[in-house]
């Protein structure tokens, strides 16, 4: 029987994050992760199971050559690193999750061996001693938490030399004791600034040559943060937003900038992109942009907060539309204005009340 591949990425300081960062948003956080890796397989892993903040794929039968396993380890610290770049540079949210999630980082357990399997209720996964060895692995004593680890049996399956050198990897050799038996290794730490990383797309910072064509403002009974996430948390604006079919969104991705969700009124689709601005200093903004309304080429709608206190906020609801055709504005001037205007405050009073029922 030829050996199998079993590869684990982990990521470091899950613990701590989803210890003492908001539960919710730690979770989407870790969710999209998890994703970005399983999109980053390259050599058509099989996934095994996902447990909690890592992932075990495998490949029956089959070891990739050395160069194409580096370049799978490669592929996912690049596509890793690259979304908490896209994470921190497009986040709207303040709260510790979104705000410490760069300070996660990524390792990778490689081993070989030959597999057996169990099913259980149909489902059929690798099972025994080398599962277990694999497993074992990531407790070692490298002193890093950001490395690709192989197992001796893989370097000598795949003919990794212990001091193999290149762009990306440096590797070393180590051992640890299992079970009153030493177990060897390569592994090398991974320096991030060696990575092609990719470039998050431009942040969509709006600005503007006049003031809003309608302005609402309101005080809410919480803080600022807590009110940005009721505005941002999607899943609460069934109960703010009337007269609306349903939202469409990711429900495993935390709002920031770029992120797409659909509001379906009458069985017709309104999209909506997030985008920003500058905010008052100390003040928190989200902001949307949809092209689906007929009447404008652009709508944005901005809720910028201003903290009044520990348990008080301030609501400034700004509303800036776009309109090239003549026609258009003289029905926006006619008709748009008022019906956006009417839409606007049932949207703030819905809101308003959605919190301080919340709220007690």
């Amino acid at each position: 029987m030829a050996k199998s591949l079993l590869f684990i990425p982990d990521i470091s300081g899950y613990t701590k994050f989803i210890q003492t960062t908001e539960i919710e948003h730690s979770q989407h956080v870790i969710s999209e992760l998890l994703e970005v890796l399983i999109h980053a397989n390259t050599q058509d892993l099989k996934l095994a199971e996902i447990e909690g903040d890592a992932l075990f794929f495998y490949k029956e039968n089959e070891v990739p050559s050395q160069e194409n396993l580096l370049a799978q380890i490669e592929s996912m610290f690049t596509a890793f690193y690259s979304h908490l770049k896209l994470l921190e540079e497009h986040r709207i949210c303040p709260c510790n999750a979104c705000a410490t999630a760069h300070n996660l980082e990524l390792k990778i357990v490689a081993h070989a061996g030959d597999l057996t399997h169990i099913e259980v209720q149909g489902t059929r996964k690798p099972f025994g001693e080398q599962v277990i060895a694999a497993h074992r692995l990531l407790k070692n004593s490298v002193e890093s938490d950001n490395y690709a680890l192989i197992s001796r049996k893989l370097a000598l399956e795949i003919q990794l030399s212990p001091y193999y050198s290149s762009k990306v990897f440096r590797f070393r050799q180590g051992s640890d004791r299992y079970d009153d038996r030493d177990v060897e290794y390569v592994y090398s730490v991974i320096e991030t600034d060696t990575l092609q990383l990719k470039s998050p797309d431009d942040v969509r910072k709006v600005t503007f040559d006049h003031p809003p064509q309608l302005v609402h403002v309101k005080e809410f009974p919480i803080s600022a943060p807590e009110l940005l996430e009721y505005i941002t948390n999607y899943s609460y604006r069934d109960y703010w937003v009337k007269g609306v079919d349903r939202f469409d969104y990711n429900e495993n991705e935390v709002t920031r900038i770029g992120t797409k969700h659909t509001c379906v009124i009458n069985g017709r689709d309104l999209d909506f992109l997030t985008v920003t601005k500058d905010a008052e200093q100390g003040g928190l903004v989200y902001g949307e942009v949809t092209k689906s309304p007929p009447i404008v080429d652009e709508l944005y709608q901005f809720f910028e907060i201003v903290p009044l206190g520990e348990k008080k906020s301030r609501l400034e609801q700004q509303t800036y539309w776009k309109v090239k055709s003549p026609l258009k504005k003289l029905i926006v001037f006619l008709f748009g204005k008022k019906f956006f205007q009417k839409g606007n405050e049932r949207t703030l009073q819905g809101l308003l009340e959605f919190v301080t029922k919340k709220e007690t």
